[in-house]
């Protein structure tokens, strides 16, 4: 921008005007563009996880990819060539389901659609929400290289899938079989064990006897699903319980169908819990399923894929299985085999897309042998090419569920996703999987299933960056990415599978770190949720308070890894903050009118201010750039929060307006000098938090480059640490504070000039004071002011200690004298207390033996100032008492 397009800042801050249009601008400059192969840059790579193209974004999203955006801007103006590239995921059960339910509405199913009709008007849904989602990406400000967006079903993508399971399948490592699976009765579809989402239920236990064949005898079994007994094929007793070895062998009578089934022994039993035996249900139950394995049972399915009763149910057929419940209970009640019911709390397993009871179900699916898999990952963890967690505890999360892993059910009964890469021979049934189908391929019949979205989701690392084609630019240059951000509710969706897919398919890690947050909650601390109501939409925050105060409070309000609770009023306290940055920077703007970046000088003599806000800059830079690294944005923002709002505003700029006004034009050039450089660096490193006002304040500044996106990130500048500035303007500060504070005890407004008198501990004291006694002057709007090591006090004087001083402000009957005994009384308590906790610290042989040196004279340093300052609050006393 030149100096005849620039305009003055608005009056009022007004975030959704500054926020208008910034985004094209940043599109148009192409500034969140990867430069590619032929970059001399170091390359930092970082993949979005990629939303569900089923509907709006949620705070968990906007504060996700805050931090992503945070994280790859700060990597831009540091110098590295970024790529932060944008995507979505497909998302199978969820977006079938929605589809299907707009399909409902218009009075019509998938079915007499057919799945290609069906797949055009899902593709269409991807569309209408594609936009919508990037729609929701501009008004956070995301920095994305649209350029390279990828599609979990593009044809890259497909490509990828299908070279993994093909290869897989190869290794023997993908097979086809017959088990017990999660089944989703509403979508009619397989489920991982980690699509399943265990809730606490209040149940009944079901106990009943089941006749010993040709005996008077019964044995007693408990249940919690009754529906399932139509499906038993045997009573299972441990070998080596005694009340029941005489049984073993014999018929037991099941009860209303009058099927004959065998009593086996099993060590799979506990003997303890109730009555030792139990009724073994192979093709409804995992662990029956493994008893009826060792014991060649029958596996007999009574359920619909749609949770209702089958034919195999007898009379209860087309029965809802829990309608079925109910039924058979009374059936079997009137029967006297039901003898007794006992309410039972215990977890349940829903679909964690449809919120259905899962059913334990046998099905024949397609699966992934894990332990190879997992075993390599694990082994990987163990070298310097692990994956870095943070917060590292997480890494026991993920090693823990590695440690345990079951084999993977990848099949889903959907249309939406990525078909399975397996053809069925139409007269032999013969298997072939292959990339593409066989060349006689009229004879053949490809598998209706679709493979699970997360199988496509664990390639998205390196599937996005060209591979399979090893040797794409792309994927060459960027991968493996730097770093993952992602909630610690999909480390075993997600994270696992992209680590043990990325180690088997391209033998290194997909990323260097991930970091870990935690969920957004509202303010009491409950999931948000449809059913609560309690849900905050991102958007709705933006429209009010802008998305610079949100991505501030959503990067400053946690610590990695801990959830964050959402409040309005810290939201708007953000606004307030970004308010603070808009009047300071409007204020400094018009007193640089005609000002350039050429013009800019900090060769001249500084002001204590102008040495002091560039040493606090110095050390700004310092903990911003150290904290940013290591993820700690709440406390880089603190730094800089402090650095704005106290140092820069309150102090720099008011003590600025000194020369400023003044008519020494050589202090005017350098305070302005120094209040561009300051504001712009300081926008420079507030710029990844909040991009929309730091690009619109920079752009007005007098600066060098197009955009702050693509502007060097600041570094300390050594000539610019200051030691002495700091701890002079530090007593100054402390000086002028005690003053307001005693001028608000006496009720005597900053309007009024009063006499003060400050005596200090030495000479050297005096003349620093002596020095800035034109700011002690200005902010403490004083009549008269004395400074020396010895002062006439007045008998009757508001008194308070600063370090290296004493402040003593003549009262001339604006206070009551008792009143003012009263004060230093409690303040003598104050430093009492403070000496007596700080000598119970350094008295601990522990504390002064364990703790760092620097930290034990810290300490001693304390100790001595509280002594002093307690030894002149008592003096005073002793005067006015």
């Amino acid at each position: 921008m030149s100096e005849q397009e620039k305009q003055a800042l608005s009056a009022k801050y007004n975030p959704q005007e500054v926020e208008e249009n910034r985004y094209q601008f940043w599109l148009d400059g192409k500034y969140f563009e990867a430069e590619g192969k032929d970059s001399k840059k170091e390359a930092y790579s970082i993949v979005i996880p990629p939303p569900n193209v089923t509907g709006r974004l949620h705070l968990g999203h906007a504060w996700d990819t805050t931090m992503q955006d945070t994280i790859s801007r700060m990597k831009r103006m540091q110098g590295y060539d970024v790529l932060w590239l944008p995507g979505m995921d497909h998302a199978g059960i969820a977006t079938q389901a929605k589809v299907e339910a707009k399909l409902k509405e218009q009075g019509t199913n998938r079915y007499e659609l057919g799945r290609e009709k069906f797949l055009e008007t899902a593709w269409e849904w991807k569309s209408e929400y594609a936009d919508f989602i990037r729609s929701q990406w501009e008004k956070l400000g995301l920095g994305l290289d649209y350029s390279r967006e990828r599609f979990t079903l593009d044809d890259g993508l497909s490509e990828a899938v299908k070279e993994v399971f093909v290869k897989l399948y190869e290794k023997g490592w993908i097979y086809r079989g017959e088990y017990i699976i999660n089944w989703d009765p509403k979508t009619k579809t397989a489920l991982s064990d980690i699509e399943v989402i265990y809730e606490e239920v209040q149940g009944k236990f079901y106990h009943l006897r089941y006749p010993i064949k040709d005996s008077d005898e019964y044995i007693e079994i408990a249940t919690t699903r009754p529906e399932t007994m139509l499906g038993d094929t045997a009573v299972a007793v441990h070998p080596k319980d005694e009340r029941y070895s005489h049984l073993i062998g014999k018929k037991v009578i099941l009860p209303i169908t009058g099927r004959e089934i065998e009593i086996v022994a099993d060590d799979y039993v506990d003997r303890e819990f109730g009555s030792g035996a139990v009724k073994i249900t192979p093709a409804h139950d995992p662990n029956d399923f493994e008893i009826g394995n060792r014991h060649n049972l029958e596996r007999v399915l009574v359920m619909n894929e749609d949770g209702t009763m089958n034919e195999k149910a007898g009379k209860y057929e087309g029965l809802d299985r829990f309608d079925c419940r109910k039924q058979i209970v009374k059936d079997l009640e009137d029967m006297g085999v039901l003898f007794k019911i006992e309410d039972h709390i215990h977890q349940v397993g829903h679909s964690e897309r449809s919120g259905a009871v899962v059913e334990p179900y046998l099905s024949t699916q397609w699966f992934v042998d894990m332990q190879p898999l997992a075993d390599a990952a694990v082994e990987m963890q163990q070298t310097e090419d692990k994956v870095n967690f943070v917060p590292d505890r997480f890494e026991r999360t993920y090693l823990n569920w590695m440690d345990n892993i079951r084999d993977w059910c990848i099949s889903r009964q959907l249309w939406w996703g990525h078909r399975i890469p397996a053809w069925y021979h139409k007269e032999t049934n013969e298997l072939y999987v292959g990339k593409e189908a066989p060349e006689d391929s009229e004879n053949w019949v490809q598998d209706e299933d679709v493979l699970d979205t997360w199988f496509s989701s664990a390639l998205w690392p390196f599937s996005t960056m060209g591979w399979p084609d090893t040797d794409s630019d792309d994927f060459k240059r960027y991968f493996p990415t730097g770093v993952l951000v992602t909630g610690y509710d999909i480390i075993f969706f997600w994270v696992a599978r992209m680590i043990f897919q990325s180690k088997e398919f391209t033998d290194v890690k997909p990323f260097n770190d991930v970091l870990i947050h935690g969920l957004i909650r509202d303010a009491e601390g409950r999931k948000m949720s449809k059913s609560l109501g309690n849900g905050v939409d991102p958007m709705d925050v933006i429209e009010k308070y802008g998305a610079d105060s949100l991505r501030y409070f959503l990067l400053t309000g946690s610590t990695p890894g801990q959830d964050l609770r959402f409040h309005w009023e810290k939201v708007e306290s953000t606004w307030n903050f970004a308010n603070k940055v808009w009047n300071a920077s409007r204020f400094s703007l018009m007193n640089m009118e005609g000002f350039t970046y050429e013009d800019i000088d900090l060769s001249g003599e500084k002001s204590l201010a102008d040495k002091w806000i560039l040493a606090r800059l110095n050390e700004t830079i310092g903990h911003v750039t150290k904290n940013n690294e290591k993820y700690e944005f709440g406390e880089a923002g603190r730094h800089l929060y402090n650095f704005i709002w106290d140092d820069l505003c309150d102090w720099y700029i008011e003590m600025a307006k000194l020369p400023l006004y003044g008519e020494d034009e050589d202090l005017k050039k350098t305070t302005r000098s120094v209040l561009a450089y300051v504001l712009d660096q300081t926008m420079r490193m507030l710029h990844p938090f909040m991009p929309f006002i730091t690009e619109e304040i920079w752009q007005q500044l007098p600066h060098e480059g197009s955009s702050i996106t693509i502007a060097k990130w600041p570094e300390e500048n050594p000539a610019f640490d200051n030691e002495q500035a700091v701890n002079e303007m530090k007593r100054l500060v402390s000086i002028i504070k005690s003053v307001r504070n005693i001028r608000a005890e006496v009720d005597t407004p900053m309007s009024k000039q009063i006499k003060l008198l400050i005596q200090t501990e030495s000479a050297v004291i005096s003349t620093e004071l002596e020095h800035n006694r034109h700011y002690l002057e200005r902010f403490c709007n004083t009549s008269e002011l004395e400074i020396a090591e010895k002062v006439s006090v007045p008998e009757k004087a508001m008194s308070s200690v600063v370090t290296g001083a004493e402040l003593f402000f003549p009262l001339e009957g604006l206070i009551d004298f008792e009143k003012e005994i009263e004060r230093l009384e409690n303040e003598l308590a104050k430093w009492t207390k403070e000496v007596e906790r700080v000598q119970k610290k350094l008295a601990n042989q522990g504390f002064v033996s364990k703790a760092p040196e620097h930290v034990v004279e810290e300490e001693k340093q304390k100790e001595k100032d509280y002594l002093d300052k307690q030894a002149k609050v008592k003096a005073r006393l002793q005067e006015l008492k």
